[in-house]
């Protein structure tokens, strides 16, 4: 093998989803005498392959981006060390514009350290905006996967076209991740994940893949091991390592329906919110660890700042939100109306006003978790809300969407997950009027596995489309919503998988909506 280690991934091209989910003993069998990567030696050398866990990159930025990996030659130790020595264990990376990596582009070391679960952060910079760029580890003897990852371009470029899909709801024992596979072919500059990257319970369902432990988790050797079994799965190591991914929580990575301090009503012990804070800050660790976020969104203790904003180009902001660490109780109808409810937190709600109240790209993304459109799910003069979903949080609600209009920032869009459904809705000034103007545009994309395979349609779902008249769309399959976005418009593809209980499904697009530039609501295509 030549030192620049030219034939390493002399196949990307033809195949990209072959080589970026190609096994770390892959890495390892190609390692030979490479004199890229500086030669290292430790007293006691890692047992087995310890990058198990793939790659992946996340929220890009002009000049930079975070690349990860977490070394684990055991993922699955119930003690949730991975396997790993209880030592700091030295980790390089190189950056390259080829696939060859025989133009280097950055290159360095970082400390894999064992109180973070042996994961790695790296955030570079001095890139440049808006490139490809191929990336991999060493740890020892052992060489990581390759990822591919690209920039954000500078702020104000103009851009002729912005690619991202955008993904949630991950339940692994009940479902295969078919659509990842599909997804990893894509050409995508993004992918954002709006949530339930994990399940906390102790499902097991009947597809060989049941939740490891068997049982709900609580400790922070619980949650390590949750997350390495879902990062375990080909298909999901391969959409991490084809793209950049922007990641924010929903509830399941803690605990179901979770609000601020506060558990979901049962007889555990967290009912106590000074044990939930606790549960809350292991979660919180463990998440970050298996996460490419920038040190920024680190948690200290029950605490994490997660909303941001990334931008790409002169063609879209996306304001990555935080509906469940400030907000206040679910209630019941009676009480949704009450004007002191707060979903976003008082200085998140004055953070997301600033950002878009002021000079903003040609597309704003709100991509968050829950509902945001009024569902009403009774035919007749009654009502039945979702009060976990911003219908909990009327006024709230109301008051987002009224300062998008008077502000007039330009083609908002809310993207969300949370139900299991793909939607498509037009936020109205008024929901319970449907001649009102229509002020921003909701999508609401499937899950990737939770709930099975699914139907297209329910018999419910007739009273959600006749009661509310602003969702112009609703299927029950799995999968994703590939965006594209251009000066004059954005395609919306509903991308669908027929079932998830078996390997192998083929992929295709259920529906596609088209919102025009300057005329806020969706058409169908």
């Amino acid at each position: 093998m030549p030192d620049h280690d030219g034939t390493f991934l002399s196949s990307l091209s033809a195949s990209r989803r072959r080589v970026l989910a190609g096994t770390a003993a892959l890495g390892a069998s190609m390692l030979g005498s490479m004199s890229v990567f500086a030669r290292t030696s430790s007293a006691q050398s890692i047992a087995q392959a310890p990058f198990t866990l793939g790659v992946a990159s996340g929220d890009p930025w002009p000049d930079g981006v975070v690349l990860w990996t977490r070394l684990a030659s055991d993922p699955l130790a119930a003690d949730g060390r991975g396997g790993m020595p209880d030592r700091p264990i030295s980790v390089e990376y190189q950056v390259a514009t080829d696939e060859k990596f025989r133009r280097i582009a950055a290159a360095g070391q970082s400390l894999a350290q064992p109180e973070a679960g042996h994961s790695v952060h790296i955030e570079l910079s001095g890139l440049q905006p808006g490139r490809e760029y191929f990336y991999r580890f060493r740890a020892e003897r052992t060489i990581s996967p390759v990822g591919r990852t690209k920039t954000a371009p500078a702020p104000g470029t103009r851009l002729d076209r912005f690619a991202f899909a955008f993904a949630s709801c991950q339940n692994y024992p009940v479902g295969f991740y078919n659509a990842y596979a599909h997804m990893a072919e894509e050409d995508l500059d993004l992918v954002a994940f709006l949530g339930d990257y994990i399940y906390e319970g102790d499902a097991q369902g009947d597809l060989g893949r049941g939740h490891v432990p068997n049982a709900e988790i609580w400790s922070l050797a619980d949650y390590r091991v949750r997350h390495a079994q879902y990062r375990s799965d080909a298909d999901l190591q391969a959409a991490h390592a084809a793209f950049p991914w922007a990641m924010v929580f929903d509830d399941h990575e803690v605990e179901n329906n979770w609000a601020s301090d506060i558990s979901q009503p049962d007889n555990e012990p967290d009912a106590d919110p000074e044990v939930f804070r606790r549960r809350r800050a292991r979660a919180f660790q463990a998440y970050y660890e298996h996460m490419p976020m920038r040190r920024a969104q680190r948690p200290i203790g029950p605490d994490v700042h997660m909303y941001r904003r990334l931008t790409f180009g002169d063609l879209a902001d996306i304001y990555l939100l935080d509906t469940r660490q400030y907000r206040s109780d679910q209630v019941g109808d009676a009480e949704r109306h009450d004007p002191s409810r707060t979903i976003l937190g008082a200085e998140q709600k004055a953070w997301l006003f600033e950002q878009t109240g002021g000079p903003t790209a040609r597309w704003n993304v709100l991509a968050q978790q829950v509902f945001f459109s009024q569902r009403d799910f009774v035919a007749g003069s009654g009502t039945n809300f979702s009060n976990d979903a911003w219908d909990g949080y009327r006024v709230e609600r109301d008051a987002v969407r009224d300062h998008l209009a008077a502000s007039g920032t330009s083609n908002p869009v809310v993207i969300t997950g949370d139900v299991h459904a793909s939607y498509v809705c037009d936020v109205k000034a008024d929901f319970n009027d449907p001649a009102s103007a229509t002020v921003a545009t909701e999508l609401v994309g499937t899950s990737i596995s939770s709930g099975g395979d699914g139907v297209d349609q329910r018999d419910s779902d007739a009273v959600q489309l006749s009661e509310n008249p602003h969702i112009k769309f609703i299927n029950r399959r799995r999968g994703y919503v590939r965006n594209t976005l251009t000066p004059t418009e954005w395609i919306a593809d509903y991308r669908i998988v027929d079932h998830v209980t078996k390997r192998g499904a083929p992929i295709r697009n259920r529906a596609t909506f088209r919102i025009s530039d300057g005329h806020p609501g969706a058409e169908r295509v």
